[in-house]
């Protein structure tokens, strides 16, 4: 997984049809929602209900608030070691679910490893 947290790039790559595909101007299929640049620690920090503003119309939404922060947590434990992502993990641990508490525990691992 690396540092990915949605898998739409990936498919766009490797799908057969978009060999014939050409680069489009039209604005319906240009980035939106500024997520092209954003950094992981920006998006864990998002609370739900900024991820349901900022992903509102787009195909990330589907996968709900609580896999976005465990995708997130898995990219930031294969991060390189940083204090400022090891203090976010923490802090983010309380108040989530079983799964995502989980995968912030093997992120924090993971960056305690990577010293």
């Amino acid at each position: 997984m690396g540092n990915r947290v949605f898998g739409c790039d990936d498919c766009q790559l490797v799908c057969p049809w978009n060999k014939f595909a050409t680069s489009t101007g039209e604005n319906d299929f240009k980035p939106r929602h500024g997520l092209e640049n954003a950094q992981l620690l920006e998006l864990f920090n998002w609370t739900e209900q900024e991820f349901d503003t900022r992903t509102l119309g787009s195909a990330i939404r589907r996968i709900g608030y609580e896999r976005w922060l465990r995708n997130l947590a898995v990219a930031l434990g294969n991060a390189p070691h940083s204090r400022e992502i090891v203090l976010a993990l923490k802090g983010k641990r309380e108040g989530v679910s079983e799964m995502v508490r989980e995968h912030i525990d093997w992120a924090l691992e993971r960056q305690r490893c990577s010293r």
